[in-house]
């Protein structure tokens, strides 16, 4: 598994600008004016081969009178909770305040490992202006400017080194993640597939918390099953628990095999539903798609068909995903989803011999060459499968840099036509012949 990273602070410090340095996208909105994160935001990470979750959080106000406000900073104790690693950032030509020190409070409070980053400094004379936050108690003090990147290599380096190590034991059994958000039929779903009412099952969302792990051994199926879920009396439910519910599907999803996306088909395929599924493909998991409630749906021969067409829309480009029309009540190919689940678990471990590769994707390749750029053409010479935990695929020849992404979406989709990986995300390398 590897681990998460929350980014707090008081609001306008640039954590959103440090969220898009890390991911290495522009998904945060960035301005100048402050509380403009109100949403959470999640991306992958990584630095030395060590790869890691980044939650981006609203600025953290304490006694504000605003509504939102509140929310987020509910959702700011959260992410601290949830986290391996805080990365604490306070901005040095403002310097230190009265909120930045409740912060300190907190997260010393908190106990988790945490990095004090001092923003903004773009030269070399804000240096000395950054001593002043050697007073809030951190040991690991760093200068960088996120808006250029300077600074960023030092603390990532201390960074990798305190995220938790990845688990290399392999299990002798699959794991399934079953993940959704809130109220979909997670528990339900899972209490009809063992046959005991193992999980808290009522109509208020949130009342799963904690990631819980159920071996299953019957018919014929061994798994593990991950929930993200464990069980809190309703009078502790008073946070907020969509973000609650990502938090907790990162921790599924790192841990898992395949993920089970599960979702409410009266709800629909929704943006947060979508969310899930993403961090589930950009983890690079195996994923199955379940529709639930399917039994109190009013349809016809077409429903189906366009709801996975619709569903279809919604994860392009990666399309190629199994699923499956479930009901959880009452127990309507429960069992179906699950052999789904175990054949994408073994798509997402299949090897495919160098030679039947080459044999194959070469004379393609040379019907429809990448297209030329510059009056430069391209010759892919050979292809291998590399030896990874899930598909990923080297392709060498003379010019790398001018294979674009339709190119390499082209040579990912004749893959897949000629093998069957649905449901398993696969990875394309250009390299240098």
């Amino acid at each position: 598994m590897s681990g998460i990273v929350a980014i707090v602070g008081r609001p306008n410090v640039g954590k959103s600008t440090l969220f898009n340095r890390l991911i290495e996208k522009k998904e945060a909105i960035v301005d100048e004016v402050s509380g403009v994160t109100r949403d959470r935001h999640y991306g992958k990470s990584d630095w030395n081969g060590v790869e890691f979750s980044v939650i981006d959080t609203g600025g953290y106000l304490p006694a504000s009178d605003d509504v939102f406000q509140k929310e987020i900073d509910k959702q700011v104790i959260l992410a601290i909770d949830e986290a391996d690693v805080i990365l604490f950032l306070v901005d040095v030509k403002d310097g230190l305040t009265g909120v930045d020190q409740s912060i300190a409070d907190l997260l010393h409070k908190s106990s988790k490992e945490t990095l004090l980053l001092v923003n903004k400094v773009d030269n070399s004379k804000l240096i000395d202006d950054s001593n002043e936050f050697y007073s809030l108690g951190f040991k690991n003090l760093f200068c960088l400017s996120s808006i250029n990147g300077s600074g960023t290599g030092e603390f990532l380096d201390l960074l990798a080194q305190k995220l938790p190590k990845e688990d290399i034991t392999v299990s002798d059994v699959p794991k399934f993640a079953v993940v959704g958000r809130p109220n979909a039929g997670k528990s339900s779903f899972i209490n009809s597939l063992i046959g005991k009412d193992r999980f808290i099952v009522t109509d208020v969302a949130g009342t799963t918390r904690d990631s819980l792990y159920t071996r299953y051994n019957q018919y014929g199926f061994e798994f593990e099953l991950i929930d993200t879920a464990g069980i809190r009396r309703k009078t502790k439910i008073s946070m907020d628990v969509e973000f609650y519910s990502i938090l907790r599907s990162i921790r599924a999803i790192e841990n898992s095999d395949t993920c089970l996306v599960l979702f409410d088909v009266e709800r629909g395929f929704d943006s947060q539903v979508q969310n899930i599924f993403w961090l589930a493909a950009k983890n690079k998991k195996g994923v199955v798609i379940l529709v639930n409630k399917w039994d109190t749906v009013s349809k016809d021969h077409q429903t189906s068909k366009q709801i996975e067409e619709e569903i279809s829309s919604k994860i392009s480009p990666f399309s190629d995903v199994p699923i499956v029309f479930i009901s959880s009540l009452t127990k309507q190919r429960i069992f179906d989803a699950i052999k789904v689940a175990m054949k994408v678990t073994e798509r997402r471990n299949y090897k495919i011999p160098t030679k039947k590769l080459n044999d194959l994707i070469l004379p393609i390749i040379e019907q429809k060459p990448p297209p030329s750029i510059k009056g430069k053409y391209v010759k892919i010479k050979f292809c291998r499968q590399l030896p990874t935990k899930y598909p990923q695929f080297a392709f060498y020849c003379n010019l790398p840099q001018y294979i674009k992404d339709p190119y390499k979406r082209f040579l990912e989709n004749q893959i897949r036509k000629n093998y069957d990986f649905s449901g398993v995300p696969i990875d394309i390398f250009l390299r240098k012949k």
